[in-house]
């Protein structure tokens, strides 16, 4: 075996047998794994709050090669985010970003996606309610961009002409982004993205502050992100927590 210590934030944890549990984590230096954490059930002396859900800590693994399933011998937690289970529409939200890690990150990824998951979780942890929603959804656009599906939102994503930023614009998933409106009439599914949402993703990109949005904002913005992650991400199997999410309107204060 192999020993990896490395930062680490539990996305999944379900029990395995008596006393043990079986964890997904995401790791800094490789990528999503799964763990045994044995005893886990019977004692916290080892891993202390290391199986809430999305608590962040310095995880010893050892690693065995050309296995799926390795051991966590030892989690320290540096953060717990204890404000995500004190409200159901911050961790529904969690819920989600934790579903998009799991699904499209492999063991390659590096350290900077880890940064802006483990950013994402802090902005969730510490969200107004009436600002879930919108975090959640900016927090899941920079993942997508950091899995390196960044939508074009400036140029055309068909020739590379310039769309101008005060203007509507045709939207395709399949694309990739805007479209000018001629090659917008060669592509099916297209949608029309006004100018103010094409702007609010830019700033959700740039990390910017928050956007102040109506319910019926938040809401198209929430399809959009589901409907570009099920074209590009998906691979036809349903997003269920994206689905809880949307459904539910727990965010609304």
């Amino acid at each position: 075996m192999n020993a990896l210590t490395t930062d680490a934030i539990v996305l999944h944890a379900f029990d395995y047998l008596e006393t043990s549990r079986i964890v997904r984590l995401l790791t800094r230096d490789a990528g999503v794994v799964s763990v045994l954490a044995r005893g886990a059930k019977r004692s916290r002396a080892r891993y202390g709050s290391g199986m809430d859900l999305y608590a962040e800590g310095l995880a010893e693994i050892s690693i065995k090669p050309q296995r799926d399933l390795h051991n966590l011998n030892n989690m320290e937690i540096t953060r717990s985010r204890a404000g995500l289970a004190q409200d159901i529409g911050r961790f529904t939200a969690a819920a989600v970003i934790s579903e998009l890690v799991m699904r499209f990150v492999g063991e390659e990824s590096g350290p900077h996606l880890f940064d802006v998951a483990s950013h994402v979780f802090d902005e969730l942890a510490e969200a107004p309610t009436d600002e879930t929603v919108q975090t959640a959804v900016a927090g899941a656009w920079r993942l997508v961009a950091a899995l390196g599906l960044t939508p074009a939102l400036d140029i055309c994503a068909g020739c590379h002409a310039e769309i101008p930023a005060e203007s509507d614009a045709l939207f395709s998933h399949r694309a990739g982004g805007v479209l000018c409106t001629k090659c917008g009439a060669l592509v099916a599914g297209v949608r029309r993205l006004p100018a103010s949402a094409r702007a609010t993703i830019s700033l959700w990109l740039d990390a910017s502050r928050t956007i102040q949005l109506t319910d019926l904002e938040q809401r198209a913005h929430q399809r959009l992100l589901r409907e570009f992650v099920q074209e590009h991400l998906s691979e036809d199997r349903p997003l269920r927590a994206f689905h809880v999410w949307e459904r539910e309107r727990w965010g609304d204060g």
